[in-house]
């Protein structure tokens, strides 16, 4: 049994910081970081059964096209993705009443819809890109057992090429969804391997009025390549997603649409048309399946 000190609910039964119960969510789950870019999916919806939010974490649950589809924006950075990843688990495979594992586990299917940097000059804005690998910089999933679910190789062959500091600790590299991944491919998609850091400023190379621990990190990622896989893209959730996912046993699959290129310092004349059309996309696929 679960202590309930480490599965917290709230007084109606629901999980502690979706504020859901099992019933409120469908096994096809399409993950956005912010808030207000939920009803921009759910305005497609045929219907929508169920509507709630609790702080950042905003849910709707509806049908497209005779799919039923869960809406969730997750917020900012890995810390929050351990939470929704962590309670969406708990709600299909935790029996909430007894607190205990179910025996037979049901799997979800999370697809990431989001807004990132591209770090390669030929990866333009208004493209998308999606992630085969994350590469995580944030430590996040280090704080569980990850060997039986990470590249260690990949892994291995990064620190040694950017004389990434032990003291930061070591990066991790999960691979994506096949299934997802063949679900979604298409002709418009970059692949590569996304690299997820822990902040927005220095663990990304900004500098304001802060020195950085290695200023030349950016350029050493730019060129950084593993049995043909480079670094597509710089943001702060795909990998911890893909952790998470893989170690629970889910399917996770991130796709950005790039509104900026840090490499040529542009950003897109209209971000919105191409989340607008990643999200399109991203809808009739899950449908499709």
């Amino acid at each position: 049994m679960i202590k309930s000190s480490e599965l917290i609910l709230n007084p109606d039964g629901s999980v502690y910081h979706l504020n859901l119960k099992p019933e409120n969510i469908a096994h096809d789950i399409i993950f956005v970081g912010d808030q207000n870019r939920v009803e921009k999916i759910t305005q497609f919806f045929d219907s929508i059964e169920f509507s709630t939010q609790k702080r950042e974490f905003k849910t709707q649950t509806g049908i497209f096209k005779g799919k039923r589809i869960t809406v969730l924006s997750t917020g900012i950075g890995p810390d929050n993705i351990d939470i929704v990843i962590n309670e969406l688990d708990a709600l299909v495979n935790i029996d909430l009443k007894t607190k205990m594992p179910k025996e037979k586990l049901t799997t979800l299917n999370i697809i990431r819809v989001g807004t990132s940097g591209s770090l390669q000059a030929d990866i333009p804005v208004d493209s998308f890109v999606m992630s085969k690998f994350g590469l995580g910089l944030d430590n996040m999933l280090r704080s569980y057992l990850i060997d039986a679910v990470s590249n260690v190789k990949m892994e291995d062959a990064f620190v040694a090429h950017t004389n990434w500091d032990p003291k930061k600790g070591k990066p991790y590299v999960i691979a994506c969804s096949e299934k997802l991944e063949k679900m979604i491919e298409s002709d418009k998609m970059h692949k590569g391997i996304t690299a997820t850091a822990g902040g927005f400023y220095g663990p990304q190379g900004r500098v304001l009025r802060l020195n950085i621990q290695d200023e030349n990190l950016n350029s050493k990622m730019d060129n950084f390549q593993f049995e043909g896989n480079r670094i597509t893209n710089l943001e702060m959730e795909t990998a911890a997603i893909y952790g998470l996912s893989a170690l629970l046993g889910h399917n996770a699959l991130s796709l950005n649409a790039i509104i900026a290129n840090r490499a040529s310092g542009t950003f897109s004349e209209d971000p919105y048309k191409a989340v607008d059309e990643l999200i399109a996309y991203t809808l009739d696929k899950i449908a499709q399946s």
